[in-house]
């Protein structure tokens, strides 16, 4: 079996107040998911860098401050067709100031929107993560979420 070589992904919990968090719509296979803003790191691109562009392109956002990164997840396919996808996720957080959000240049992202808290249970998030997205306050210390799949 081959192992496709781990890809960067760096995003963004972009927050306003204690409730509302920035996520994005994708379509895939007829199956619709969300996500935290943000993508992969290009080659000679600071994770900085890469989350600023994504930002830019997903959100309209920005010129927003990337702290320290707050979480990091990892998500490994089950083998399928002779490959194994990897994706390392390195999330940071965001205070979003008061400024509208722009629809995505991005063709992937189908809608961009503030979720309150308490709608994430409701949603198909990927990577998983909906209860740490629950919980996370600004201040709290740097969390391993492990390894996470969702098919």
């Amino acid at each position: 079996m081959s192992h496709e070589l781990p890809r960067l992904r760096v995003s963004g919990l972009v927050y306003r107040g204690d409730d509302a968090l920035v996520l994005v719509r994708h379509e895939k296979n007829g199956r619709t998911y969300w996500l935290l803003p943000g993508g992969g790191v290009e080659g000679g691109e600071t994770m900085a860098a890469a989350l600023g562009r994504e930002l830019a392109e997903e959100c309209g956002l920005r010129g927003l401050p990337a702290g320290a990164p707050i979480a990091l997840a990892e998500s490994i396919a089950p083998p399928r067709d002779g490959s194994r996808r990897h994706v390392v996720h390195v999330i940071y957080a965001i205070a979003m100031p008061d400024a509208p959000l722009l629809p995505s240049s991005d063709p992937a992202v189908r809608d961009v929107r503030l979720v309150g808290r308490s709608e994430l249970a409701e949603l198909d998030l990927r990577p998983p993560i909906a209860r740490f997205l629950e919980r996370w306050r600004p201040g709290d210390p740097f969390v391993h979420l492990g390894s996470l799949w969702t098919s």
